[in-house]
């Protein structure tokens, strides 16, 4: 395959408006100066009456896993289409590791390491032949794609199958080996369409890890499209909630729950010997500590108070907590902030925006 002639990468771009099918006008978008390996703005994409992707702004930073995270038909996989140049945007702009994949499609395939949903390969090749392959068709030459595909084979934990065909690997291999393909080429950028699905639960503690390793030691931005959300909050750096096409909540775990969780942090603490008739003493004790708005005591003799504290004082209450049951000698058996679910979030979100209704459930979700 050929590349096309290196083009300078565009500050900006334009925003095209479809009306009836047709382009009416032209608004000059401005991307930020420091735009990191991907970034849209205002990113449409329309089908008839559908619209499948809505004013979308995105930005994957360098050195980062980004998860996307929607409902089935949220519009995750038509935005991955159009970053990697195989669908054209109805309006807005897209820069990925500085190009427009719509003008420069080659350019962007050239940085960025794709794993689609079914990753395929040539049955009757051996894993390293299908490397080899893929080498080839980037115009990496041959010496130098040796070294490269024995690194990958190495990273991804598939030098020892390398050499056998590829009809004989499981879908945890087959995921492998699509990460080690996705690598040759050396890429900037990795993007994958549910890279765990239909994998052993062992099978996908490694790969998360392994995606963890890859952008430690090679600063990828990664862009992963997942439905799991357990896998996503275990792995993921931010998140982006999407729903009817919009993004509705971007940020850490812990942002978006201060944004779309319960107004207050919660702690759960434990202690040793505390009968029923004595659990109201206690929680007399916790109320008492700075920064303690609510106190609940347990339903039953054994389990945890739970205590409520704006979210910016958790941790100083925690440290109260520790100190108070020292200085009371009041036998503490346990404390621990409880985080909301990526679960809680994703449907706190979806009923805050109005969505819940069309959803399926957060577990089921589908990219």
């Amino acid at each position: 395959m050929t590349a096309s002639p290196s083009r300078a990468p565009v500050a900006g771009g334009e925003r095209r408006v479809p009306k009836k099918g047709r382009i009416r006008q032209r608004e000059r978008i401005q991307l930020p100066e420091d735009a990191g390996p991907i970034v849209t703005r205002r990113l449409s994409k329309v089908y008839g009456d559908l619209v499948a992707v809505d004013n979308l702004d995105l930005d994957v930073r360098a050195g980062e896993i980004f998860g996307l995270l929607g409902q089935n038909g949220a519009g995750k996989t038509t935005t991955i289409l159009m970053l990697l140049g195989l669908a054209e945007p109805s309006a807005g702009v897209a820069r990925v590791v500085g190009f427009d994949p719509t003008r420069d499609p080659l350019e962007v395939k050239r940085r960025v390491g794709y794993l689609p949903d079914n990753v395929g390969f040539y049955d009757g090749m051996t894993g390293r032949e299908n490397l080899r392959y893929t080498a080839r068709l980037n115009g990496i030459p041959a010496a130098e794609a040796e070294e490269r595909i024995a690194a990958v084979l190495d990273q991804v934990g598939m030098s020892g199958r390398a050499d056998t065909k590829t009809d004989t690997y499981s879908r945890g291999m087959l995921q492998r080996l699509g990460i080690a393909d996705a690598l040759v080429k050396e890429p900037a950028v990795l993007i994958l369409d549910e890279p765990t699905t239909a994998i052993d639960p062992i099978g996908v503690v490694e790969i998360l890890d392994l995606l963890r390793t890859l952008v430690e030691e090679r600063g990828l931005a990664v862009l992963l499209s997942s439905h799991l959300l357990a896998q996503v909050q275990s792995v993921c750096d931010r998140v982006g909630i999407f729903a009817a096409g919009k993004l509705i909540g971007v940020g850490t775990v812990p942002e978006l729950a201060t944004q779309f969780g319960e107004a207050a942090g919660r702690i759960e603490v434990g202690f040793e010997g505390v009968a029923a008739s004595g659990a109201e003493a206690t929680a007399k004790v916790l109320r008492s500590i700075d920064g303690v708005a609510e106190v609940r005591t347990p339903e039953r003799p054994g389990e945890p108070f739970t205590i409520l504290a704006a979210h910016d004082s958790t941790a100083a209450v925690r440290e109260a907590v520790l100190a108070t049951a020292a200085s009371r000698s009041m036998r503490l058996s346990s404390i621990r902030e409880v985080v909301p679910s990526l679960d809680d979030i994703y449907r706190r979100a979806l009923h805050a925006r109005g969505l819940a209704g069309r959803a399926d459930t957060a577990s089921g979700a589908a990219a």
